[in-house]
């Protein structure tokens, strides 16, 4: 293996338990995993992207950030006091302003504090932010991943960690997400890094940051 993979603990775990992934390490190099401290900016952004290419999906955001002063995404409390014809004009359906009006609700009344969030485990975090109308298991974990930087979340749903595992391990068809996460306990403490292993595998652009956790949402067409 590549001495420059075993700066981080993730391969040099991974690559100890499964010799399957230590070739996919291998051939992908050091894990390179960026985390964003964003939070309402991320969840609001992931909304917008939902079902969307990317291009079109950056037109609307780029529209929707110049609604408010300075050109800068808005905080909870601008998204609560704009009107929903204003966002409409943006190019937003009016499901995703209600959306996003609603995380900004959420926020604000403290249903989903982010403060809170450091000292809560992983599935009290998905609880929390799925009660918001938009955002599903699958937003909630890629902001586990690469906006707080969990280390041990695995998206079971995700059809590219699926795909990439029925690649690399010779299996006859895509995992469910029940049997991903059987496959991936080996994986714990470190199942973060395996998926974006994995990803990295099939060439997927990997979301590792808050603009292209909703490219990718938007490929996959997943909430």
């Amino acid at each position: 293996m590549k001495s420059h993979t075993h700066s981080h603990p993730a391969p040099i775990h991974l690559s100890g338990i499964d010799p399957i992934m230590s070739q996919i390490i291998e051939r992908v190099g050091p894990y390179e995993a960026r985390h964003r401290r964003e939070r309402f900016p991320a969840l609001a952004r992931a909304i917008i992207f939902q079902q969307l290419a990317g291009s079109a999906a950056l037109a609307i955001l780029k529209r929707f950030i110049a609604l408010f002063p300075g050109r800068r995404f808005p905080s909870p409390e601008q998204v609560v006091a704009i009107s929903i014809a204003r966002m409409r004009k943006a190019g937003l359906s009016r499901a995703k302003a209600m959306y996003i009006k609603g995380l900004a609700a959420h926020v604000i009344a403290k249903k989903v504090n982010f403060h809170r969030f450091p000292k809560m485990d992983d599935e009290a975090i998905i609880t929390e932010l799925t009660t918001v109308k938009g955002i599903g298991r699958w937003t909630a974990e890629m902001f586990l991943m690469f906006n707080m930087g969990r280390p041990d979340v695995m998206p079971s749903g995700d059809l590219g960690v699926q795909s990439a595992v029925m690649k690399a391990y010779g299996l006859a068809k895509r995992p469910t997400p029940k049997e991903l996460r059987e496959f991936a306990e080996k994986w714990r403490p470190h199942r973060t890094a395996a998926a974006w292993y994995l990803w990295r595998s099939l060439d997927v652009i990997v979301p590792d940051g808050a603009a292209k956790i909703a490219k990718t949402a938007a490929s996959k067409k997943k909430r």
